[in-house]
C-alpha cells in the first residue's frame, strides 16, 4: 500500500521540484516570494494534479491481477506459510 502512496506523492512533487531546480539554475532566489507567485503556484498545482491523475490511471490499468483471476489466500502447508496468489 505504501508504494502507490509514495508514487503519487512523488508525482505531485515533481513540478515543484523542477521549478525549484529551474530557479536554482537561473540563479533566481528560490526563497524569493515573487518567484513563487499565485499564478505560478496555480500552474504548478495544475501540473501536479494532472501527473497524479495520470499516475492513478496508469496504476489502475497496469497494476493488479488479470481480469477473471481467482485469489487464493495465504495458507499453512507443512509448517510453512505459502503466500497468497492470483490464479
Amino acid at each position: 500500500m505504501i508504494r502507490p502512496v509514495l508514487t503519487e506523492l512523488v508525482l505531485f512533487l515533481i513540478p515543484f521540484a523542477a521549478y525549484a531546480g529551474f530557479l536554482w539554475a537561473t540563479r533566481t532566489g528560490i526563497f524569493d516570494p515573487p518567484a513563487w507567485s499565485v499564478a505560478r503556484m496555480a500552474w504548478l498545482l495544475a501540473a501536479a494534479v494532472s501527473l497524479m491523475i495520470a499516475g492513478f490511471v496508469t496504476i489502475a490499468q497496469l497494476g493488479g491481477s488479470p481480469a477473471g483471476s481467482t485469489y487464493l489466500p495465504a495458507r499453512l502447508e507443512n509448517g510453512k506459510i505459502s503466500p497468497g496468489q492470483a490464479q
